[in-house]
């Protein structure tokens, strides 16, 4: 399909996605839209920015326009508040005028009551992550006997967050048969359990490499000293344009960036999960509309936030996992645009961004600031077999389970039910940062 007027949809809808101004499809849409029209489950995996709120908004609005359910058809699961509110933000977009009663909203940080309100007030579609939704079931406030589509997005991301378990008694409240669309951004063990358990015969859509960045994302590495990292992000904001979306380890850490570029005259927020929701609201409002040229973040944003207009991503800490390389990277040269990525490494961090490129199958350029001009460092050599990941000194880059040398952010992890792994923090055993939507007790 090359245009969205040839997918065969209601008229009601195609004029709803004329006015919205989608004319071309991308590749997961194209490649999901079809099948899911048909009631085919779907397994789709794509990078960041590729469209795949839509690939399944679509296949849900026609499947509830022809069928005028009574009750919830719909639910729309995902890992974070931030997803969830820019997948309601997605469908008021698309239908203004029927947005606020079609859609209930049910997240933590959010009043309950104008949640309630919503799902008492007919709502079809509930977009919800799996804490507050788990909640609201325990109490008997929601009904899901009537769920005709089943949406799991960022699969990946919730396991990582400890949300199996809650995850597999939310789809067992769930009538037989549903659909179900499932969107991952990679396929490793626990996500392939996920969807043995409730996928039927899925269609499977995998749009480019879901392991590495786009391709069309500059990246480069700078060795610098750990107290001049603000020097050098000063310098790149200097002589660059464009919005900067900035990652840092820890809520701390982020607190006293921002606020030493505030200090030095630049416009900067910030966001990490001990913001309150109306501040975080603020300050992605703020750098959506360009009030804000930078936006320093933890890892709490690397999949909650979508601003096309982000030219600069900068990891001013290395990642803890190279998986979440690839995620902070990807809200930059989003739907096909140019971007650059800046990773700082300090000396005794050189072996550890070796192990990263080689996992992901990267090699960045070295670099570094003289004197306030950018200099190229010497091609580094071949990692030696010992650091490549044989024998007992095995690459932790590689595991699934590798944590970076570093600090480890200074959150607090969910709360849960039971079904914990042996170290508590869910399938991949990554400490999660608390993001306000952990499950209540």
């Amino acid at each position: 399909m090359k245009l969205f007027t040839e997918f065969p949809l209601l008229p009601s809808l195609q004029k709803s996605i004329a006015a919205a101004k989608f004319t071309v499809p991308t590749p997961v849409q194209a490649g999901a839209i079809p099948p899911a029209l048909l009631g085919r489950d779907i397994l789709a995996t794509a990078q960041t920015g590729t469209g795949k709120t839509l690939s399944f908004l679509i296949p849900v609005l026609e499947q509830l326009a022809k069928s005028k359910p009574r009750g919830v058809a719909a639910l729309i699961m995902l890992p974070t508040r931030e997803l969830a509110m820019q997948v309601d933000a997605a469908y008021g977009k698309l239908m203004p005028a029927t947005h606020k009663r079609d859609t209930a909203l049910v997240v933590g940080g959010l009043s309950e009551g104008d949640q309630m309100r919503s799902i008492r007030g007919g709502a079809r579609i509930i977009i919800a992550t799996p804490g507050r939704l788990e909640d609201l079931l325990k109490r008997r406030l929601v009904r899901l006997d009537a769920v005709e589509i089943f949406v799991l997005d960022e699969v990946d991301r919730m396991l990582d967050m400890g949300f199996k378990p809650a995850i597999r008694r939310i789809a067992a409240l769930l009538p037989k048969p549903h659909q179900t669309l499932c969107y991952s951004a990679t396929l490793e063990s626990p996500v392939r359990e996920i969807v043995q358990e409730y996928l039927v015969d899925p269609v499977r859509v995998e749009i480019g490499s879901t392991l590495k960045p786009s391709a069309s994302v500059a990246l480069r590495a700078f060795s610098v000293e750990t107290d001049k990292k603000i020097d050098l992000l000063k310098h790149l904001l200097d002589t660059e344009k464009g919005s900067c979306l900035v990652f840092v380890r820890t809520k701390h850490g982020t607190d006293r960036l921002g606020k030493k570029l505030i200090q030095a005259g630049l416009s900067a927020a910030v966001i990490h999960g001990d913001r309150s929701q109306s501040q975080r609201n603020s300050a992605l409002l703020g750098f959506t509309q360009k009030r804000y040229r930078v936006l320093v973040a933890t890892d709490v944003a690397a999949r909650g936030i979508d601003v096309p207009h982000i030219a600069h991503v900068v990891n001013f800490d290395l990642p803890q996992v190279a998986e979440d390389f690839v995620h902070r990277v990807g809200r930059t040269g989003r739907a096909s645009a140019s971007g650059v990525a800046s990773t700082f490494f300090t000396p005794e961090e050189r072996g550890e961004l070796r192990r990263m490129e080689r996992s992901l199958g990267l090699n960045m350029d070295r670099l570094h600031l003289v004197e306030g001009a950018v200099h190229a460092l010497p091609a580094e050599k071949p990692l030696p077999a010992q650091e490549r990941g044989a024998g007992k000194n095995a690459n932790p880059y590689g595991a699934k389970k590798y944590r970076n040398s570093g600090p480890r952010n200074d959150s607090r992890r969910p709360k849960s039910f039971g079904g914990r792994t042996p170290n508590g923090y869910g399938s991949s055993g990554r400490r999660p940062e608390r993001t306000g939507m952990a499950i209540p007790a």
